[in-house]
Protein backbone atom coordinates (compact mmCIF):
# COMPACT_ATOMS: atom_id res chain seq x y z
CA UNK A 1 0.00 0.00 0.00
CA UNK A 2 1.54 3.34 -0.86
CA UNK A 3 1.46 5.94 1.90
CA UNK A 4 0.50 9.47 1.30
CA UNK A 5 3.27 12.35 1.49
CA UNK A 6 2.46 14.37 5.12
CA UNK A 7 4.45 17.69 5.10
CA UNK A 8 5.79 19.39 8.06
CA UNK A 9 5.89 22.70 8.53
CA UNK A 10 7.97 24.62 10.99
CA UNK A 11 7.17 28.21 12.15
CA UNK A 12 9.70 28.03 15.03
CA UNK A 13 11.47 30.88 13.81
CA UNK A 14 8.55 33.37 13.49
CA UNK A 15 5.80 31.98 15.76
CA UNK A 16 7.85 31.13 18.55
CA UNK A 17 9.30 34.06 18.31
CA UNK A 18 5.79 35.65 19.39
CA UNK A 19 6.03 33.73 22.61
CA UNK A 20 6.87 36.16 25.69
CA UNK A 21 10.20 36.13 26.78
CA UNK A 22 11.47 34.53 23.88
CA UNK A 23 13.84 37.16 21.14
CA UNK A 24 15.65 35.38 19.29
CA UNK A 25 19.05 36.10 17.55
CA UNK A 26 20.62 35.34 14.57
CA UNK A 27 22.57 33.13 16.05
CA UNK A 28 19.93 31.33 17.94
CA UNK A 29 17.77 31.27 14.40
CA UNK A 30 20.68 29.96 12.89
CA UNK A 31 21.48 26.77 15.38
CA UNK A 32 17.59 26.41 15.55
CA UNK A 33 17.21 26.60 11.68
CA UNK A 34 20.38 23.52 11.37
CA UNK A 35 18.60 21.45 14.42
CA UNK A 36 15.06 21.77 12.41
CA UNK A 37 16.93 20.81 8.90
CA UNK A 38 18.70 17.57 10.37
CA UNK A 39 16.15 16.39 11.73
CA UNK A 40 13.68 16.18 8.75
CA UNK A 41 11.61 19.08 8.48
CA UNK A 42 10.27 19.43 4.76
CA UNK A 43 9.95 23.08 5.33
CA UNK A 44 11.52 25.36 7.71
CA UNK A 45 9.76 29.18 8.04
CA UNK A 46 12.74 31.50 8.73
CA UNK A 47 10.90 34.78 9.32
CA UNK A 48 9.63 37.84 8.38
CA UNK A 49 12.57 39.62 6.49
CA UNK A 50 12.57 43.66 6.28
CA UNK A 51 10.42 43.73 9.56
CA UNK A 52 13.13 43.71 11.58
CA UNK A 53 17.18 44.01 11.47
CA UNK A 54 17.62 40.20 12.86
CA UNK A 55 15.15 38.49 10.17
CA UNK A 56 16.66 40.95 7.69
CA UNK A 57 19.82 39.40 7.91
CA UNK A 58 18.97 36.40 8.64
CA UNK A 59 17.80 35.70 5.15
CA UNK A 60 20.47 37.22 3.39
CA UNK A 61 21.47 33.59 2.89
CA UNK A 62 19.81 30.14 2.79
CA UNK A 63 19.99 28.64 6.09
CA UNK A 64 18.73 24.61 4.79
CA UNK A 65 20.19 22.16 3.28
CA UNK A 66 17.36 19.84 2.96
CA UNK A 67 14.12 21.69 3.97
CA UNK A 68 12.77 24.72 1.96
CA UNK A 69 13.32 27.67 3.61
CA UNK A 70 10.78 30.06 3.74
CA UNK A 71 10.43 33.58 3.72
CA UNK A 72 7.04 35.24 5.60
CA UNK A 73 5.45 38.05 5.15
CA UNK A 74 2.59 40.15 3.85
CA UNK A 75 0.51 40.43 0.59
CA UNK A 76 0.97 43.83 -1.39
CA UNK A 77 -0.75 46.77 -0.33
CA UNK A 78 -4.20 47.23 -2.00
CA UNK A 79 -3.44 50.68 -4.54
CA UNK A 80 -0.51 49.61 -4.95
CA UNK A 81 1.15 47.24 -8.04
CA UNK A 82 2.91 44.24 -7.25
CA UNK A 83 6.43 46.32 -8.63
CA UNK A 84 6.06 48.61 -6.46
CA UNK A 85 5.38 47.25 -3.18
CA UNK A 86 8.51 47.55 -0.88
CA UNK A 87 7.40 44.32 1.38
CA UNK A 88 6.91 42.19 -1.44
CA UNK A 89 10.21 43.45 -2.67
CA UNK A 90 11.99 42.45 0.31
CA UNK A 91 10.65 39.00 0.52
CA UNK A 92 11.31 38.21 -3.57
CA UNK A 93 15.00 39.95 -2.63
CA UNK A 94 15.06 37.47 0.90
CA UNK A 95 17.11 33.93 -0.13
CA UNK A 96 14.56 31.86 0.34
CA UNK A 97 13.47 28.51 -1.16
CA UNK A 98 9.61 29.48 -0.60
CA UNK A 99 7.50 32.49 0.56
CA UNK A 100 4.57 32.08 2.54
CA UNK A 101 2.36 35.15 2.28
CA UNK A 102 -0.53 35.88 5.10
CA UNK A 103 -4.03 36.96 3.90
CA UNK A 104 -7.34 38.33 5.17
CA UNK A 105 -9.59 35.58 4.48
CA UNK A 106 -12.79 36.90 6.72
CA UNK A 107 -14.53 40.02 5.28
CA UNK A 108 -15.03 41.54 8.78
CA UNK A 109 -10.44 41.80 8.97
CA UNK A 110 -10.47 43.29 5.65
CA UNK A 111 -12.82 45.58 6.29
CA UNK A 112 -11.45 46.60 10.20
CA UNK A 113 -7.73 45.69 9.79
CA UNK A 114 -7.14 46.37 6.14
CA UNK A 115 -9.73 49.21 5.10
CA UNK A 116 -10.06 47.89 1.52
CA UNK A 117 -12.67 46.46 0.05
CA UNK A 118 -12.82 42.72 -0.41
CA UNK A 119 -12.19 42.83 -4.00
CA UNK A 120 -8.80 44.20 -3.76
CA UNK A 121 -7.91 42.04 -1.30
CA UNK A 122 -8.60 39.10 -3.37
CA UNK A 123 -6.67 40.77 -6.15
CA UNK A 124 -3.63 41.25 -3.68
CA UNK A 125 -3.73 37.29 -2.66
CA UNK A 126 -3.45 36.83 -6.52
CA UNK A 127 -1.24 38.66 -7.61
CA UNK A 128 1.54 38.64 -4.45
CA UNK A 129 1.53 34.87 -5.74
CA UNK A 130 1.88 35.38 -8.82
CA UNK A 131 4.70 37.52 -8.31
CA UNK A 132 6.48 35.07 -6.21
CA UNK A 133 6.01 32.08 -8.48
CA UNK A 134 7.33 34.52 -11.78
CA UNK A 135 10.84 34.92 -9.82
CA UNK A 136 11.21 30.99 -9.79
CA UNK A 137 9.74 30.57 -5.59
CA UNK A 138 7.05 28.19 -4.73
CA UNK A 139 4.53 30.08 -3.38
CA UNK A 140 2.02 29.63 -0.35
CA UNK A 141 -0.78 31.66 1.22
CA UNK A 142 -1.52 31.69 5.25
CA UNK A 143 -5.51 32.05 5.07
CA UNK A 144 -5.41 34.18 8.52
CA UNK A 145 -9.06 33.67 10.27
CA UNK A 146 -9.89 31.43 8.00
CA UNK A 147 -12.32 29.20 9.95
CA UNK A 148 -13.86 31.97 11.90
CA UNK A 149 -14.18 33.94 8.02
CA UNK A 150 -15.68 30.69 6.94
CA UNK A 151 -18.13 30.77 10.12
CA UNK A 152 -19.05 34.40 8.89
CA UNK A 153 -18.76 34.40 5.34
CA UNK A 154 -18.22 31.19 3.77
CA UNK A 155 -18.38 32.31 0.25
CA UNK A 156 -15.74 34.99 1.22
CA UNK A 157 -13.12 33.02 2.56
CA UNK A 158 -14.01 30.38 -0.42
CA UNK A 159 -13.15 33.29 -2.73
CA UNK A 160 -9.44 33.72 -0.50
CA UNK A 161 -8.58 30.66 -0.91
CA UNK A 162 -9.52 30.14 -4.54
CA UNK A 163 -8.09 33.43 -5.45
CA UNK A 164 -4.47 31.92 -4.31
CA UNK A 165 -4.86 28.67 -5.48
CA UNK A 166 -5.99 29.87 -8.91
CA UNK A 167 -2.79 32.42 -8.92
CA UNK A 168 -0.57 29.09 -8.50
CA UNK A 169 -0.09 28.36 -5.31
CA UNK A 170 1.33 25.45 -4.10
CA UNK A 171 -0.05 25.39 -0.78
CA UNK A 172 -3.36 27.14 0.76
CA UNK A 173 -2.98 26.93 4.94
CA UNK A 174 -6.15 26.97 6.48
CA UNK A 175 -5.41 28.85 10.11
CA UNK A 176 -7.29 28.85 12.96
CA UNK A 177 -5.37 32.74 14.06
CA UNK A 178 -8.06 32.73 17.54
CA UNK A 179 -7.28 29.11 18.56
CA UNK A 180 -11.00 28.40 19.40
CA UNK A 181 -12.42 26.37 16.59
CA UNK A 182 -13.62 22.76 17.78
CA UNK A 183 -11.96 19.55 15.76
CA UNK A 184 -15.18 18.44 13.98
CA UNK A 185 -15.66 22.21 12.82
CA UNK A 186 -12.15 22.01 11.16
CA UNK A 187 -13.03 18.88 10.23
CA UNK A 188 -16.16 19.50 8.32
CA UNK A 189 -15.05 23.14 7.16
CA UNK A 190 -11.57 21.30 5.44
CA UNK A 191 -14.40 18.63 3.91
CA UNK A 192 -16.46 21.46 2.46
CA UNK A 193 -13.17 23.20 1.14
CA UNK A 194 -11.73 20.08 -0.76
CA UNK A 195 -15.39 19.92 -2.23
CA UNK A 196 -15.33 23.52 -3.60
CA UNK A 197 -12.53 22.78 -5.55
CA UNK A 198 -9.22 23.26 -3.77
CA UNK A 199 -7.40 19.45 -3.63
CA UNK A 200 -6.71 18.24 -0.42
CA UNK A 201 -2.76 17.88 -1.74
CA UNK A 202 -2.70 21.89 -1.60
CA UNK A 203 -4.17 22.69 1.77
CA UNK A 204 -1.97 22.86 5.18
CA UNK A 205 -3.44 23.40 8.53
CA UNK A 206 -1.95 26.09 10.79
CA UNK A 207 -3.76 25.68 14.44
CA UNK A 208 -3.40 27.91 17.62
CA UNK A 209 -3.93 26.04 20.84
CA UNK A 210 -6.49 28.54 22.70
CA UNK A 211 -8.19 25.82 23.89
CA UNK A 212 -5.78 22.68 24.13
CA UNK A 213 -6.69 21.28 20.95
CA UNK A 214 -4.33 22.91 18.16
CA UNK A 215 -2.80 19.22 17.86
CA UNK A 216 -6.29 17.81 17.62
CA UNK A 217 -7.38 20.23 15.05
CA UNK A 218 -4.37 19.26 13.35
CA UNK A 219 -5.24 15.66 13.22
CA UNK A 220 -9.01 16.59 12.42
CA UNK A 221 -7.77 18.48 9.40
CA UNK A 222 -4.92 15.85 8.22
CA UNK A 223 -8.40 13.40 8.86
CA UNK A 224 -10.44 14.94 6.49
CA UNK A 225 -7.44 15.44 3.58
CA UNK A 226 -5.06 18.52 4.54
CA UNK A 227 -1.73 17.32 3.75
CA UNK A 228 0.45 19.90 4.85
CA UNK A 229 0.82 20.79 8.86
CA UNK A 230 2.57 23.77 10.91
CA UNK A 231 3.45 23.75 13.79
CA UNK A 232 6.26 24.55 15.84
CA UNK A 233 8.80 22.90 18.80
CA UNK A 234 7.49 22.26 21.96
CA UNK A 235 4.10 24.33 20.51
CA UNK A 236 6.20 27.80 21.69
CA UNK A 237 4.08 30.79 20.08
CA UNK A 238 1.90 34.02 20.99
CA UNK A 239 -0.88 33.69 23.93
CA UNK A 240 -0.99 29.74 24.61
CA UNK A 241 0.77 28.75 21.25
CA UNK A 242 0.78 26.60 18.32
CA UNK A 243 0.40 23.49 17.46
CA UNK A 244 3.31 21.32 18.67
CA UNK A 245 5.36 19.11 16.00
CA UNK A 246 6.91 17.06 18.89
CA UNK A 247 3.52 15.82 19.62
CA UNK A 248 2.13 15.58 16.70
CA UNK A 249 5.03 13.61 14.57
CA UNK A 250 5.15 10.83 17.26
CA UNK A 251 1.42 10.71 16.77
CA UNK A 252 1.56 10.11 12.89
CA UNK A 253 4.45 7.84 12.99
CA UNK A 254 3.74 5.85 15.79
CA UNK A 255 -0.01 5.53 15.59
CA UNK A 256 -1.04 2.93 12.92
CA UNK A 257 -4.14 5.42 12.22
CA UNK A 258 -1.88 7.68 10.31
CA UNK A 259 1.48 5.80 9.55
CA UNK A 260 -0.24 3.08 7.95
CA UNK A 261 -1.74 5.75 5.88
CA UNK A 262 0.94 8.57 5.73
CA UNK A 263 5.05 9.07 5.13
CA UNK A 264 6.20 12.59 7.17
CA UNK A 265 9.68 12.10 5.74
CA UNK A 266 11.06 12.26 8.90
CA UNK A 267 13.66 9.28 9.52
CA UNK A 268 13.35 6.69 11.89
CA UNK A 269 16.71 7.45 13.31
CA UNK A 270 15.32 11.02 13.87
CA UNK A 271 12.17 9.85 15.44
CA UNK A 272 14.54 8.54 17.99
CA UNK A 273 15.75 11.88 18.58
CA UNK A 274 12.84 14.07 19.40
CA UNK A 275 13.25 13.76 23.27
CA UNK A 276 16.80 15.10 22.65
CA UNK A 277 16.06 17.58 20.07
CA UNK A 278 13.01 18.73 22.44
CA UNK A 279 15.10 18.97 24.90
CA UNK A 280 18.07 20.90 22.88
CA UNK A 281 15.82 23.20 22.25
CA UNK A 282 14.54 24.01 25.43
CA UNK A 283 18.17 23.95 26.55
CA UNK A 284 18.90 27.39 23.79
CA UNK A 285 15.94 29.14 25.05
CA UNK A 286 17.69 28.54 28.67
CA UNK A 287 14.02 27.21 29.98
CA UNK A 288 13.08 24.07 32.38
CA UNK A 289 11.74 21.44 29.71
CA UNK A 290 8.13 20.53 30.91
CA UNK A 291 7.93 17.37 32.49
CA UNK A 292 4.58 16.17 31.72
CA UNK A 293 5.23 16.74 27.97
CA UNK A 294 3.73 13.89 25.70
CA UNK A 295 6.34 11.73 24.61
CA UNK A 296 9.12 13.38 25.62
CA UNK A 297 8.53 14.84 29.40
CA UNK A 298 10.52 12.89 31.66
CA UNK A 299 7.21 12.52 33.50
CA UNK A 300 6.08 10.38 29.83
CA UNK A 301 6.69 7.43 30.92
CA UNK A 302 7.17 7.74 34.65
CA UNK A 303 4.60 5.01 36.54
CA UNK A 304 4.01 5.64 40.68
CA UNK A 305 1.58 3.30 41.99
CA UNK A 306 2.88 0.41 43.34
CA UNK A 307 0.11 -1.66 41.60
CA UNK A 308 1.12 -0.03 38.16
CA UNK A 309 4.53 -0.64 38.60
CA UNK A 310 4.24 -4.01 39.37
CA UNK A 311 2.73 -4.64 35.93
CA UNK A 312 4.80 -2.45 34.29
CA UNK A 313 7.64 -4.66 35.20
CA UNK A 314 5.49 -7.87 34.21
CA UNK A 315 4.61 -6.52 30.78
CA UNK A 316 5.42 -3.18 29.60
CA UNK A 317 2.61 -2.23 27.24
CA UNK A 318 0.37 -2.91 30.22
CA UNK A 319 0.56 1.35 30.80
CA UNK A 320 2.77 2.59 27.70
CA UNK A 321 1.15 3.50 25.10
CA UNK A 322 4.45 3.52 22.77
CA UNK A 323 7.71 2.19 23.66
CA UNK A 324 9.84 4.91 25.30
CA UNK A 325 12.51 3.73 23.45
CA UNK A 326 10.97 5.05 19.84
CA UNK A 327 10.97 8.84 21.04
CA UNK A 328 14.23 8.54 22.82
CA UNK A 329 12.71 8.55 26.26
CA UNK A 330 13.17 6.15 29.25
CA UNK A 331 10.61 4.11 31.52
CA UNK A 332 10.73 5.70 34.88
CA UNK A 333 9.03 3.68 38.02
CA UNK A 334 9.26 6.14 40.60
CA UNK A 335 9.86 5.56 44.40
CA UNK A 336 7.71 7.16 46.94
CA UNK A 337 6.09 6.68 50.01
CA UNK A 338 3.20 5.32 47.27
CA UNK A 339 5.30 2.48 45.98
CA UNK A 340 5.80 -1.17 46.48
CA UNK A 341 9.03 -3.15 45.80
CA UNK A 342 8.39 -3.32 42.12
CA UNK A 343 9.11 -0.02 42.04
CA UNK A 344 11.81 0.13 43.75
CA UNK A 345 13.57 -2.84 41.98
CA UNK A 346 12.55 -1.84 38.81
CA UNK A 347 14.27 1.26 39.29
CA UNK A 348 17.76 0.28 41.07
CA UNK A 349 17.93 -2.00 38.31
CA UNK A 350 17.69 0.66 35.84
CA UNK A 351 20.58 2.10 37.39
CA UNK A 352 22.61 -0.76 36.99
CA UNK A 353 21.66 -1.87 41.56
CA UNK A 354 21.25 -5.60 40.96
CA UNK A 355 18.85 -6.25 44.58
CA UNK A 356 16.88 -9.37 45.20
CA UNK A 357 13.28 -9.09 46.54
CA UNK A 358 13.69 -10.49 49.49
CA UNK A 359 17.53 -9.16 50.41
CA UNK A 360 16.76 -7.14 53.59
CA UNK A 361 18.36 -4.34 52.51
CA UNK A 362 15.69 -3.49 50.28
CA UNK A 363 13.50 -3.49 53.34
CA UNK A 364 15.89 -1.28 54.64
CA UNK A 365 16.21 1.50 51.65
CA UNK A 366 12.02 0.89 51.16
CA UNK A 367 11.37 2.12 55.16
CA UNK A 368 14.39 4.53 54.72
CA UNK A 369 12.39 6.22 52.13
CA UNK A 370 8.77 6.06 53.22
CA UNK A 371 10.76 7.66 56.75
CA UNK A 372 12.39 10.45 54.94
CA UNK A 373 9.37 11.41 52.76
CA UNK A 374 7.17 11.92 55.98
CA UNK A 375 10.13 14.50 56.76
CA UNK A 376 9.17 15.91 53.74
CA UNK A 377 11.62 14.58 50.77
CA UNK A 378 10.70 14.16 47.43
CA UNK A 379 12.61 11.50 45.69
CA UNK A 380 10.20 11.06 43.00
CA UNK A 381 11.54 14.43 41.63
CA UNK A 382 15.36 14.17 42.87
CA UNK A 383 16.35 11.22 41.09
CA UNK A 384 20.05 11.97 41.94
CA UNK A 385 19.57 12.18 45.55
CA UNK A 386 17.43 8.79 45.59
CA UNK A 387 20.54 7.23 44.33
CA UNK A 388 23.21 8.47 46.44
CA UNK A 389 20.78 6.68 49.17
CA UNK A 390 20.39 3.54 47.17
CA UNK A 391 23.97 3.07 47.02
CA UNK A 392 24.44 4.43 50.80
CA UNK A 393 22.20 1.64 51.35
CA UNK A 394 23.11 -1.08 49.37
CA UNK A 395 26.44 -0.70 49.29
CA UNK A 396 28.91 2.50 49.37
CA UNK A 397 29.41 5.86 47.85
CA UNK A 398 32.97 7.32 47.78
CA UNK A 399 34.00 9.84 50.22
CA UNK A 400 35.02 12.48 48.00
CA UNK A 401 35.22 15.05 50.65
CA UNK A 402 33.95 15.87 54.00
CA UNK A 403 32.24 19.61 55.23
CA UNK A 404 33.58 20.18 58.40
CA UNK A 405 30.98 23.18 58.86
CA UNK A 406 29.51 26.02 56.62
CA UNK A 407 28.69 29.76 57.82
CA UNK A 408 26.60 31.77 55.71
CA UNK A 409 25.92 35.68 56.31
CA UNK A 410 23.68 38.05 54.64
CA UNK A 411 24.17 41.86 54.70
CA UNK A 412 21.66 44.56 53.83
CA UNK A 413 23.52 47.88 53.81
CA UNK A 414 23.50 51.19 52.31
CA UNK A 415 25.94 52.34 49.38
CA UNK A 416 27.80 55.84 48.99
CA UNK A 417 25.04 57.15 46.81
CA UNK A 418 22.30 55.91 49.38
CA UNK A 419 21.13 52.88 47.19
CA UNK A 420 20.50 49.78 49.01
CA UNK A 421 22.74 46.89 48.52
CA UNK A 422 22.65 43.45 49.44
CA UNK A 423 25.76 41.63 49.76
CA UNK A 424 25.59 37.89 50.50
CA UNK A 425 29.53 35.76 51.77
CA UNK A 426 29.86 31.97 52.68
CA UNK A 427 32.56 30.30 54.32
CA UNK A 428 32.99 26.48 54.06
CA UNK A 429 35.53 24.03 55.65
CA UNK A 430 35.92 20.98 54.05
CA UNK A 431 38.19 17.56 54.79
CA UNK A 432 40.10 16.67 51.45
CA UNK A 433 42.55 13.86 51.51
CA UNK A 434 42.96 14.39 54.77
CA UNK A 435 43.90 17.83 54.04
CA UNK A 436 41.54 20.77 55.75
CA UNK A 437 40.62 23.31 53.23
CA UNK A 438 38.56 26.74 53.63
CA UNK A 439 36.98 29.00 50.87
CA UNK A 440 35.17 31.79 50.87
CA UNK A 441 33.02 33.48 48.00
CA UNK A 442 30.29 36.23 47.72
CA UNK A 443 27.48 35.98 45.55
CA UNK A 444 23.59 36.84 44.71
CA UNK A 445 22.08 35.83 47.56
CA UNK A 446 23.31 32.92 50.50
CA UNK A 447 22.14 29.65 47.88
CA UNK A 448 24.42 31.27 45.19
CA UNK A 449 27.49 32.23 47.41
CA UNK A 450 27.67 28.50 49.23
CA UNK A 451 27.75 27.05 45.97
CA UNK A 452 30.15 29.16 44.63
CA UNK A 453 32.32 28.41 47.79
CA UNK A 454 31.66 24.70 48.07
CA UNK A 455 33.33 24.39 44.58
CA UNK A 456 35.74 26.89 44.81
CA UNK A 457 38.31 24.29 45.85
CA UNK A 458 37.66 20.59 45.50
CA UNK A 459 40.99 19.91 44.93
CA UNK A 460 42.33 17.16 42.66
CA UNK A 461 38.26 16.98 41.90
CA UNK A 462 38.43 20.42 40.93
CA UNK A 463 38.46 20.05 37.04
CA UNK A 464 35.83 17.21 37.33
CA UNK A 465 33.10 19.84 38.39
CA UNK A 466 33.94 23.02 36.05
CA UNK A 467 31.55 22.29 33.40
CA UNK A 468 28.54 21.85 36.32
CA UNK A 469 26.06 24.40 36.39
CA UNK A 470 23.16 24.59 38.48
CA UNK A 471 19.92 25.32 36.51
CA UNK A 472 16.69 25.09 38.40
CA UNK A 473 16.43 25.66 41.65
CA UNK A 474 12.72 25.09 43.68
CA UNK A 475 11.85 25.81 47.15
CA UNK A 476 8.62 24.83 48.72
CA UNK A 477 7.35 25.46 52.27
CA UNK A 478 6.10 22.23 53.77
CA UNK A 479 3.95 24.14 56.54
CA UNK A 480 3.01 27.58 58.07
CA UNK A 481 4.92 29.86 59.95
CA UNK A 482 8.69 31.21 59.74
CA UNK A 483 9.36 28.70 61.10
CA UNK A 484 8.73 26.18 58.47
CA UNK A 485 9.97 23.18 57.40
CA UNK A 486 11.51 24.26 54.14
CA UNK A 487 12.03 21.97 50.54
CA UNK A 488 14.75 22.62 48.24
CA UNK A 489 15.13 20.95 45.02
CA UNK A 490 17.76 21.38 42.68
CA UNK A 491 18.71 20.86 39.01
CA UNK A 492 22.44 20.65 37.66
CA UNK A 493 23.98 19.84 33.88
CA UNK A 494 26.90 19.50 32.81
CA UNK A 495 28.39 19.28 29.10
CA UNK A 496 27.42 16.31 28.69
CA UNK A 497 23.73 16.67 28.22
CA UNK A 498 23.03 14.91 31.50
CA UNK A 499 20.31 16.88 33.69
CA UNK A 500 19.76 15.72 37.36
CA UNK A 501 18.04 17.01 40.70
CA UNK A 502 18.65 16.56 44.47
CA UNK A 503 16.80 17.56 47.08
CA UNK A 504 17.38 19.42 50.34
CA UNK A 505 14.91 19.64 53.62
CA UNK A 506 15.23 21.23 56.77
CA UNK A 507 13.90 24.13 58.82
CA UNK A 508 16.67 26.60 57.55
CA UNK A 509 16.47 26.78 53.70
CA UNK A 510 20.36 27.68 53.96
CA UNK A 511 20.77 24.44 55.17
CA UNK A 512 18.21 22.65 52.67
CA UNK A 513 20.30 24.52 49.74
CA UNK A 514 23.26 23.05 51.02
CA UNK A 515 22.45 19.40 51.80
CA UNK A 516 21.15 19.84 47.82
CA UNK A 517 24.25 21.15 46.30
CA UNK A 518 26.47 18.91 48.23
CA UNK A 519 24.25 15.57 46.31
CA UNK A 520 24.35 17.45 43.10
CA UNK A 521 28.36 17.53 43.40
CA UNK A 522 28.36 14.01 44.64
CA UNK A 523 26.27 12.36 42.57
CA UNK A 524 28.20 14.29 39.54
CA UNK A 525 31.67 13.02 40.95
CA UNK A 526 30.60 9.73 41.25
CA UNK A 527 28.92 9.04 37.44
CA UNK A 528 32.10 10.51 36.33
CA UNK A 529 33.88 7.27 37.42
CA UNK A 530 30.40 5.27 36.21
CA UNK A 531 31.06 6.59 32.95
CA UNK A 532 35.29 6.25 33.11
CA UNK A 533 34.62 2.06 33.86
CA UNK A 534 32.57 1.86 30.76
CA UNK A 535 35.12 3.54 28.69
CA UNK A 536 37.92 1.46 29.95
CA UNK A 537 35.66 -1.77 29.46
CA UNK A 538 34.49 -0.82 25.51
Amino acid sequence: MTRERLYLFDTTLRDGQQTPGIDFSVEDKVAIARMLDEFGMAYVEGGYPGANPTDTAFFEKSRTHHASFVAFGMTKRAGVSASNDPGLAALLQAKSDAICFVAKSWDYHVRVALGCTNEENLESIAESVKAAVSAGREAMIDCEHFFDGFKANPDYALACAKAAFEAGARWVVLCDTNGGTQPSEVREIVGKVIAAGIPGRNLGIHAHDDTGQAVANSLAAVEAGARQIQGTLNGIGERCGNANLVTLIPTLMLKPAYAQRFDTGIPAASLAGISRLSRNFDELLNRAPEPQAPYVGSSAFATKAGIHASALVKEPATYEHVPPESVGNRRRVMVSDQGGKSNFIAELKRRGIEVGKSDRRLDTLISLVKEREAMGYAYEGADASFELLARRTLGSVPEFFRVESFRCMVERRYDAKGSIKTVSEAIVKIQIDGEERMSVAEGHGPVNALDIALRKDLGRFQNEIADMTLVDFKVRILNGGTEAITRVLIESHDSTGARWWTVGVSDNIIDASFQALMDSIVYKLMKNREMAGLVAAE
